[in-house]
């Protein structure tokens, strides 16, 4: 951080509302995107630091000119746009770090005209940088008072800068959907092959300028029509067969050849023979056919660009609900530090990477963290988990098969590494991995090669692999259940997460995090975490780590009331610290093993006699003693209570 002409002596601290700040940052552009969220922002953040200005721009390297995305001064909008040189801004973009003027900043650019005009005395900016470092634009705000080099001043302009930039990265990969969905689009309506999409019922939804062609008519009088009556009257039937049949072939991708093809009919009545396949595709949950028409050969060849970029688009879709899904990786630990650090060390070279840690800990956010700052960010990286795949169907999954190669391949079908070929497969559960499969993957990563299933020819691809297991990979390749030399070819580079006992206070962050995530999605609110709650959860082991942390957070925002948190019913087992001493400078109260299992056994006498001795249940002894029924029942039979008679 930079604090050209600062003169601490001449500036007087300014009063800031920390938690103002933050409820302005959070609560003014949690529902807002685009240029709504941009001028919440700003308008934000002059109120936060109290300065009479601020703006967020995007950053044009080959003009060297930012435009204002929102500018807010003077209690107004205004439109701006600028050269770089010669102003505060050029010394932001170029040297890539927060530079603040906390006065007189007149005195060192004197010919700024937009400075003067305002009367500008201090300037404060920071750039908003893409994963890979690329200046994508700057945040900026500036007074007409003297600005400190106050570091709470400093650390509410960084987080306000933060969500500028998470929303700009947002936006950018938004541009590149779109993109990849209209070249999808104009691949489609520029195939020689009559393209039909059909809904749920039959319906047409989208043809292409071939199909207009094939039928005779424009995509005005197709669309919305039953499909059913462009056939002839004996194939309606036969078309719902072969739908049905396609449905019933369980999850995923599907398509099939239409043996004999279709009798369609043009709009005047006249009927053709045509060359025809079916598949089915699910989107934003609903479910699509879709009928390739005309000659086999240029039908094969349209339908694999379609499906490759279909699959890509897919994943870029996956990567932007990613960006807005708390993306970032949070946390301030210092395990949680390291682990970063080697993420950023390995992430721009190809090597293989192992992620080592338990259930729950964020494997797969740190592989996408890895391949986002990795030089193939720009092509897709496919998650693959080995453990919900069939042993029967995992090379198939991984490697693709051809049309016929087993029972069920009614179509050839490309394989994630063929997916992800220039990018990035990311292996979860790796040591779930079957050990015949094991040895093609090692051929992948030693020659970069392999064979659908079902075919004789070899295919070449580039890509990089990262994995992850929760198990002990060491232990198994000493007892011959994973290869020695796929071991280490996939552990080149390891990094191991901890679990979240291990973070210390990052469960706090993530707490509050998920809370105010899943109050947003319930359409409520909730407060901060009280010293009860901060302490329950500090307490509690976590033995699910981060996925665990979810879950229970989302049960007490669903049992909350009046905004409060329900930790106590929603943590499963807390092990909490004792309460500490009411009176200062008590005596500490030292108590034998004996006295202390007697203080047990009275402890759930009592609780058992407050709830009739009933063990399970919402007004058993287990949810009064905040146990699981399984706990006490083994409790109760260690100590050898029984009910006593006159109340069996």
């Amino acid at each position: 951080m930079e604090s050209p002409g600062k003169n601490a002596s001449l500036v007087s601290a300014r009063p800031l509302d920390e938690g103002m700040a933050l409820r302005l940052l959070f609560e003014g552009t949690a529902r807002e995107t685009g240029e709504a969220f941009f001028r919440a922002l700003v308008q934000n953040l002059a109120r936060a630091l109290g300065t009479v200005g601020a703006w967020v721009t995007e950053y044009d390297p080959e003009r060297r000119r930012l435009r204002a995305l929102a500018f807010w001064l003077k209690d107004r909008f205004i439109p701006w746009e600028a050269s770089i040189d010669g102003t505060p801004c050029a010394r932001v973009i170029d040297g890539g770090r927060l530079l603040l003027y906390p006065e007189r900043v007149l005195d060192i650019y004197p010919d700024e005209p937009d400075l003067r005009a305002v009367g500008a005395v201090s300037y404060m900016g920071v750039p908003l940088e893409e994963n890979d470092g690329t200046v994508l634009g700057h945040l900026a705000v500036l007074d007409t008072r003297p600005m400190p080099e106050e570091p709470r001043l400093l650390t509410v302009f960084q987080l306000f800068a933060q969500r500028a930039a998470a929303e700009l990265r947002r936006l950018r990969a938004e541009a590149r959907v779109r993109e990849r969905e209209e070249k999808l689009t104009r691949l489609v309506d520029g195939a020689m092959d009559a393209i039909v999409e059909l809904d749920e019922a039959l319906r047409v939804t989208h043809v292409n300028a071939a199909a207009e062609k094939i039928f005779g008519q424009p995509s005005e009088r197709l669309l919305g029509i039953d499909f059913r009556r462009l056939l002839a009257a004996s194939e309606a039937a036969r078309l719902e067969d072969l739908v049905r049949a396609l449905d019933g072939g369980g999850a995923g991708p599907a398509s099939l050849w239409i043996p004999g093809g279709l009798r369609a009919r043009t709009g005047n009545g006249t009927e053709f023979p045509a060359e025809a396949t079916l598949s089915r595709h699910r989107r934003q949950e609903k479910l699509f056919h879709t009928l390739i028409l005309r000659d086999v050969n240029d039908r094969i060849l349209a339908e694999e660009k379609i499906r490759a970029l279909t699959a890509q688009a897919c994943v870029l879709q996956e990567e932007l609900r990613t960006l807005g899904n708390f993306g970032e990786i949070l946390g301030k630990s210092e395990v949680l530090g390291r682990v970063l650090e080697e993420v950023e060390q390995v992430a721009d070279t190809d090597a293989s990477v192992l992620i080592l840690g338990e259930t729950g800990t964020g494997k797969e956010l740190i592989a996408r963290a890895i391949h986002a700052r990795s030089s193939r960010r720009e092509r897709p990286m496919v998650a693959v988990n080995c453990a919900a795949i069939p042993k029967d169907l995992v090379e198939s999954e991984l490697f693709g098969h051809e049309k016929g190669a087993f029972t069920g391949a009614t179509a050839r079908r490309e394989g994630r590494f063929a997916l992800a070929d220039g990018g990035t497969v990311f292996l979860d559960e790796l040591g779930e991995l079957p050990q015949e499969i094991q040895v093609k993957l090692l051929r992948v990563l030693q020659e970069g090669e392999f064979e659908p299933v079902g075919s004789s020819s070899t295919r070449k691809v580039d890509v990089r692999v990262i994995s992850a297991t929760s198990r002990d990979l060491a232990s198994m390749r000493k007892s011959g259940a994973f290869r020695e030399d796929l071991y280490y070819r996939l552990s080149v580079f390891p990094i191991r997460l901890p679990a979240l006992r291990e973070r210390g206070q990052d469960v706090l962050l993530l707490a509050q995090a998920f809370a105010e995530r899943f109050a947003k999605k319930m359409g409520r609110t909730v407060a901060s975490l009280t010293e009860d709650g901060r302490r329950r959860l500090l307490a509690y082991d976590w033995p699910g780590n981060v996925r665990e942390l979810a879950n229970v957070i989302e049960r007490a925002v669903i049992t909350s009331r009046d905004g409060r948190l329900d930790l106590e019913r929603a943590i499963p087992e807390s092990s909490l610290p004792p309460a500490p001493a009411s009176v200062s400078g008590a005596p500490e109260v030292i108590r034998t093993a004996q006295e202390l299992g007697e203080l047990e056994r009275q402890n759930l006498l009592r609780a058992l006699d407050a709830a009739g001795w009933r063990v399970a249940g919402p007004q058993g002894a287990a949810a009064r003693l905040g146990m699981k029924p399984s706990t006490l029942a083994s409790r109760i039979k260690a100590l050898g209570l029984e009910r006593p008679a006159q109340e069996q």
